[in-house]
């Protein structure tokens, strides 16, 4: 039975993600940062499709994004709770972090899950040291 990865955060280097993530991607990619995140995001969503809903949490801990669940489910509607130990340092050591990278992943995945274009959307929760990210649906706008 094979052992399920997680991060160590005692090994995770934090202090340099953040400074790629939260100082120097910002700085490069100026006023359009957090577009061309959120399209980094659906890229690499491409360069790992992930078939089950449940591959897509274990993909975030082994990035060492964060804990990602599940909160809400609809029939066209998912809500995420992005969280952990990654995501609250960020939040409160650059308050103008962005998400979007992990947004746009998440969107891409859950697009090539139910073969449909997804779209998703942001909604930071400082005080509760967590980012909801809503992806939406629609059956009628298929992916051929």
């Amino acid at each position: 039975m094979q052992q399920e990865e997680t991060v160590d955060e005692q090994q995770f280097p934090y202090f340099g993600y953040s400074l790629i993530r939260d100082v120097l991607l910002p700085d490069l990619l100026g006023n359009e940062s957090d577009q061309i995140l959120y399209w980094s995001g659906k890229v690499l969503a491409r360069k790992y499709p992930l078939p089950q809903q449940e591959d897509l949490l274990s993909f975030f801990l082994k990035a060492g994004w964060g804990i990602l669940t599940v909160t809400e489910e609809k029939r066209r509607k998912l809500e995420f709770a992005l969280s952990g130990d990654v995501v609250e340092k960020r939040l409160k050591d650059a308050p103008n972090a962005s998400f979007h990278l992990e947004a746009g992943f998440i969107a891409e995945q859950i697009q090539l899950q139910k073969n449909c274009i997804a779209e998703s959307y942001l909604e930071l929760k400082g005080k509760q040291n967590k980012v909801l990210v809503t992806v939406k649906w629609d059956k009628k706008d298929i992916i051929e």
